[in-house]
């Protein structure tokens, strides 16, 4: 649950009124920024995850002024984990030039993980201050800085995430990995030519990275897909939807509303300052595009699906008292979040239908209690599908055990399918 400026002293005054709990330390978001999400294999493509984050943890510090060492931990969220870098928490923190006393850690939950961080953090703030940071799923560090600050063991965390889309983990194939270790075994010479004689053309083809799921088989685009045929979104409804999602991204750009973005100097290259992955277009170019996932007769295409991001994030996350001695200003306040779980096939991106009408109720809130709700947008067609689950009293009845529909009619989206923010 997020608000806008202008919103923001109206929920803040509400938030207190109607969610602050006795003997509950309140946690407050202090200043959260991120680099340029850019497409994947351009400018960032000869970096490292920990690069990126480093620049997102230095950036933060540059904003905040907060003392390194005031910072009790660090968290970042990732999924595709870079082999040289595993805990990428730790490497871009000591990049950052934070102390190597302070713990780092990193966590994954796919397309959550930055907030699975984050959340985390809060339980264990208690006197100093935390760090947390993600990596592709940007959500699991705001669950981890969480519950540092929660659990009393921390005061500050920053939390934040981390993916790097352009350079992903290739490996040998199995039975050429199970004979390369076995010649690291070898003690003589003739072990090791009769294994290196065993390896055949076969052993050498590579093992890319799966992009679909474990459990199913099956990618996210193609689950989509048919999501979006189960609540009959039509393909003029997701290319309008997208159509309108890169036009206010490219206004709020323009318009420098866009403030949580910082500028950074890309090794060998110019200085990145903007998005590039903004593209407003017309209908009439997204109605060209042939279907992705499904073919020939899906709905789900290049253009009304989120593109593959490099980037990194970073937020400053406190207990409200140790924020205001610092002379910090709150954004926010962090008040509840919930994770849910549903059957990974045909229900993998309803999330935000059950997730919602959920932490209003563990809040004791109600939908006109809120503002503003932004959900993560990556297919127009899983939008639009959860929007329409949350209009079906048959829906909340058959699959939430709700009595009637959640009723939600506002939704903010776009940049990036990244689990960095």
């Amino acid at each position: 649950l997020s608000v806008t400026a202008p919103l923001q002293a109206q929920a803040q005054t509400k938030s207190k009124k109607t969610l602050a709990r006795p003997g509950v330390k309140n946690i407050v978001l202090v200043e959260g920024v991120r680099t340029p999400f850019l497409l994947s294999g351009t400018t960032y493509a000869d970096m490292m995850p920990h690069d990126l984050a480093r620049a997102a943890l230095q950036g933060l510090l540059n904003r905040t002024g907060i003392p390194k060492d005031a910072v009790d931990y660090i968290i970042y969220g990732t999924v595709i984990q870079e082999v040289k870098t595993s805990n990428v928490a730790r490497e871009a923190a000591l990049g950052a030039g934070f102390s190597d006393k302070i713990p780092a850690h990193t966590v994954t939950m796919a397309c959550i993980s930055s907030n699975q961080a984050m959340t985390s953090g809060e339980l264990q703030v208690s006197g100093r201050a935390a760090v947390v940071g993600i990596q592709r799923d940007l959500n699991l560090f705001f669950c981890a800085a969480v519950g540092l600050i929660a659990a009393g063991q921390c005061d500050a965390v920053v939390a934040g995430g981390v993916e790097f889309m352009s350079d992903v983990p290739i490996r040998h194939s199995r039975k050429m990995r199970k004979t390369m270790l076995s010649l690291n075994k070898a003690k003589t010479l003739g072990q090791r030519l009769s294994l290196i004689g065993s390896i055949r053309l076969a052993h050498l083809s590579p093992e890319l990275p799966a992009v679909a799921e474990f459990s199913t088989a099956e990618t996210m685009g193609h689950s989509a897909d048919r999501l979006a045929a189960a609540f009959g979104v039509t393909r003029l409804e997701q290319d309008e939807f997208a159509l309108r999602s890169h036009s206010l991204a490219q206004k709020a750009q323009d318009g420098g509303l866009l403030e949580d973005v910082v500028s950074f100097k890309v090794p060998g290259r110019d200085i990145v300052s903007k998005d590039n992955g903004i593209r407003p277009s017309s209908m009439e170019q997204l109605g060209k595009l042939k279907p992705a996932f499904i073919k020939p007769h899906g709905t789900v295409t290049a253009a009304n699906s989120s593109f593959l991001t490099d980037g990194a994030s970073a937020v400053l996350i406190m207990s409200e008292e140790k924020a205001l001695a610092m002379g910090f200003k709150p954004k926010a306040y962090l008040r509840d979040f919930v994770y849910v779980s549903q059957d990974p096939k045909d229900q993998l991106l309803l999330g935000p239908t059950y997730a919602t009408p959920k932490v209003l109720e563990r809040s004791g809130l109600s939908l006109s209690d809120i503002d503003v709700f932004e959900f993560h947008e990556a297919f127009a067609g899983q939008i639009m599908a959860n929007l329409k689950a949350m209009d079906s009293d048959w829906f909340a009845q058959t699959y939430m055990g709700r009595k009637s529909k959640v009723k939600i009619h506002v939704v903010v989206l776009l940049f990036g399918q990244e689990n960095i923010y």
